[in-house]
């Protein structure tokens, strides 16, 4: 029997000097809650945000390397929501690449970088 109960947050990595991008991305276009960092944790840069019952963390890395496949995912409430998220993204001019419906039938998902790379997947549960 584990102990775990969920997942608390994900962190993922940006440069220094990503507030701004990241409050207009992650806050903005995909409408997560931005949430206080702590002041002790608040001068190393980088900002928090809230999705239903997870966090994402930003954090400074210096030096700084995108996460090419390594990602968090987020899960929308219907396919419907999904589909007007990502005609959203793509007027906002970020690339949306879906994943192949044959891999996971039960899904429909889609992937996106943030503004510097780091790879994002959404998902949304097909209705049976």
């Amino acid at each position: 029997m584990s102990s775990i109960t969920g997942l608390h947050h994900v962190q993922v990595a940006a440069p220094p000097g990503c507030e701004d991008a990241a409050r207009a991305f992650y806050g903005g276009l995909l409408g997560l809650e931005e949430i206080e960092k702590p002041a002790l944790l608040a001068v190393r840069g980088g900002c928090w945000f809230r999705g239903g019952a997870g966090e994402l963390h930003i954090g400074v890395e210096e030096p700084f390397s995108p996460a090419a496949k390594a990602h968090p995912a987020f899960s929308v409430d219907s396919v419907a929501t999904l589909d007007r998220l990502a005609a959203s993204l793509t007027a906002a001019g970020v690339d949306v690449r879906w994943a192949d419906d044959a891999e996971i039938p039960t899904q429909r998902r889609l992937y996106v970088s943030d503004p510097w790379g780091n790879r994002l997947e959404i998902v949304a549960v097909r209705e049976s």
